[in-house]
């Protein structure tokens, strides 16, 4: 594939009608903007789950995006976790910018997505991600609460092709509505 012929318009996000909506709902759940120790649990239990090195609870606001539950490989998790309780503001392994990474598409979309090889698909193979976290295969579900909102997602991503297809699918979607009832649970 020929990268320097690629339309800059499949650099970015999609547009993305919902994110008032969005952004209202999130504060009414006092969600996505700090760390939370249950979330990093969740993610931990999804990338075994999925067998991926990495995991994520993640809110997506106008221009970024926030992992509210974070999963990393090793000392890299522990790491993360210090930095961010030892900072005021949230640290580069809890946020993205909305442009990069495939979740914004996920939430736009309102369906899961399953990438076995992210190169295989023109639009997601330009993603910055590619280069900068050697992201290689990608799997995410949306978080839609009981008001119709997609609040974010929960996503994992590995470095190397996989092989999830149709049980990665069924996998994240069920782990994806475990997640929702989680959000749900706290609202009472």
């Amino acid at each position: 594939m020929n990268y320097d012929m690629i339309d800059s318009r499949l650099l970015t996000a999609p547009n993305d009608p919902e994110v008032g909506r969005r952004l209202v709902r999130l504060q009414e759940l006092g969600l996505g903007g700090t760390p939370d120790p249950e979330f990093d649990a969740f993610a931990t239990e999804l990338a075994e789950a999925a067998d991926a090195p990495y995991a994520m609870v993640n809110f997506i606001g106008e221009n970024e995006q926030y992992f509210a539950g974070l999963h990393v490989p090793g000392s890299v998790q522990a790491d993360a976790l210090k930095a961010a309780q030892s900072s005021s503001n949230a640290t580069p392994s809890r946020t993205m910018s909305r442009d990069h990474g495939y979740c914004p598409h996920v939430v736009v979309r309102r369906k899961a997505l399953v990438l076995d090889d992210v190169c295989s698909y023109p639009r997601f193979a330009v993603n910055p991600v590619i280069n900068s976290i050697g992201v290689r295969a990608y799997m995410g579900a949306p978080l839609i609460d009981r008001t119709g909102t997609a609040l974010g997602t929960i996503c994992v991503v590995a470095t190397e092709e996989s092989r999830w297809g149709r049980p990665g699918l069924e996998l994240i979607k069920s782990m994806a509505a475990k997640m929702v009832d989680m959000i749900h649970q706290r609202e009472r």
